[in-house]
């Protein structure tokens, strides 16, 4: 039986789901789908366990999959994989992205959607017959890079399996002691924030599982020792579809809970709210972005600070809990901006909140525009996380941006609004402000190297940072 192993590299630095981590769905699918065909399969998520290279290099191939802060870790494992003489695919955005930068570690990489390529390019693999036909497929012939056609969007999303979890080597924890389990109900977003490169990766169109697709699967998880995180990157995008499918959850009288990422722009609708309440909606994750006007209509988010303000008032009012995302560094930001944000979080009473810096992502169009205007200060993919500044801003020093997001963690979570939140009974609040304290703390002390280099930068000045993540690999 042939093998293979799926990798998902570590993160490089802390990030807000340190302690609760959740794997990417790609993967996990990925690996239910050769599992179905007859190969022996492994996932390994670097978050959760050691990779064991010995396993590793005992399979026919290894997939890797990697975003843009886990390029250089990927890549590492990778070069590691191929002295070996093991073949390596990679895939996920940002590979996806840069695929000349990518085959200098890796013998294949699958752009897009990876659902069909990857059955391809494994049959072409072991027919000998070559790669032509393998759609979205970059890999080296006769020492030259190609790059296969990309195969339009998958739009029938049943046709992808349900993850097998039975291939992780332990269940993800959450709060409570739950499993915390993810599912994906569509892909693509109709809007096109100019920061965000999910349009490019899954596209503008608006793509779905049918209800009774996603009932199915949500019903092995009908227990109260669950809680479902939806992957969805704007899960009310079509509101008709979301009321079908809440309707069809209430219909089955579901116990877990569940959060997912909207706009702020859910609340237009007041039934879709409150069939999301009754559902069993725990916590929407919101980017709200900013407080700016100007700033948010520079990254075309389509939506306003007016509207905001009211989606907070409906939710509350339905005692949904509300994760604010908020962004700083677009060129209409500045001091005042950071302190009317924090500011605006804490009077809105949000549960938790999230203040990131803005970050230029392969793929998106603000990556285009500070490549063409020369702005990047850093092209160490490490760094590419939205907590580290990687361009020069347009109205902060490199430094004050960085200062402004530990400030305004600090402020948000300081002990007096953590003692508001506990004389309003708000134990979850007060959990997540302790432990978002602490991840501030320890972020800044695990940091000082980069902070000392960020303060050297002037306009015109180009500091090198670097982190080698090769040292941990051993075979």
């Amino acid at each position: 039986m042939a093998k293979i192993i799926l990798i998902e590299p570590r993160a490089p630095n802390l990030h807000i789901f340190t302690q609760f981590y959740t794997p990417r769905l790609g993967i996990l699918v990925l690996g239910t789908i050769m599992k179905q065909r007859g190969w022996e399969v492994r996932v390994i998520i670097e978050e959760q366990e050691a990779i064991d290279y010995r396993q590793v290099v005992s399979a026919d191939l290894v997939g890797i999959s990697t975003i843009t802060s886990t390029a250089p870790r990927a890549y590492a494992i990778a070069d590691k994989i191929r002295q070996q003489g093991v073949p390596v695919i990679m895939g996920g955005p940002h590979v996806t992205y840069l695929p000349e930068e990518a085959l200098e570690h890796a013998d294949f990489i699958i752009r897009g959607e990876g659902e069909l390529a990857l059955p391809a390019l494994v049959d072409a693999w072991q027919n000998g017959r070559g790669y032509a036909a393998v759609p979205n497929l970059s890999y080296w012939r006769n020492n030259r890079m190609l790059h296969n056609p990309l195969k339009p969007f998958l739009t029938d999303l049943d046709q992808i399996p349900a993850p097998d979890f039975s291939l992780l080597k332990k269940a993800v924890r959450g709060v409570a002691g739950k499993n915390i389990i993810p599912v994906q109900t569509s892909r693509g977003c109709p809007f096109d924030c100019t920061f965000c490169s999910v349009t490019s990766m899954f596209g503008r169109r608006f793509r779905f599982r049918s209800t009774r697709h996603i009932i199915r699967e949500l019903r092995q998880y009908n227990s109260r020792r669950n809680f479902i995180f939806f992957y969805d990157d704007n899960f009310t995008a079509n509101p008709g579809r979301a009321k079908e499918l809440l309707r069809a959850m209430i219909a089955e009288k579901f116990k877990f809970k569940w959060s997912v990422q909207v706009r702020a722009d859910v609340a237009r609708d007041r039934e879709l709210v409150r069939l999301m309440k009754k559902a069993g909606c725990h916590t929407l994750f919101i980017g709200f972005e900013s407080v700016n006007p100007r700033s948010l209509e520079a990254m075309k988010k389509k939506q306003t600070v007016e509207e905001i303000i009211r989606t907070i008032r409906i939710l509350r009012r339905c005692r949904i809990h509300i994760h604010g995302m908020f962004v700083y560094g677009f060129d209409d930001d500045d001091w005042r901006t950071v302190k009317q944000t924090v500011r605006f979080a804490k009077r809105a009473r949000l549960n938790s909140s999230q203040f990131l810096i803005l970050t230029p992502l392969p793929g998106s169009h603000l990556y285009c525009q500070i490549e063409k205007e020369k702005r990047f200060q850093f092209k160490d993919w490490n760094l590419y996380d939205a907590h580290h500044v990687v361009f020069r801003p347009a109205r902060f020093a490199p430094l004050d941006l960085q200062r402004a997001q530990i400030f305004s963690h600090k402020k948000f979570y300081s002990w007096m609004q953590t003692v508001k939140k506990f004389l309003r009974l708000r134990w979850l609040d007060v959990g997540v402000a302790h432990y978002a304290r602490k991840l501030n703390r320890l972020w800044q002390r695990n940091n000082r190297t980069f902070l000392t280099a960020v303060s050297l930068l002037g306009p015109k000045k180009n500091v090198s940072v670097s982190v080698d993540y090769r040292e941990n690999i051993n075979l």
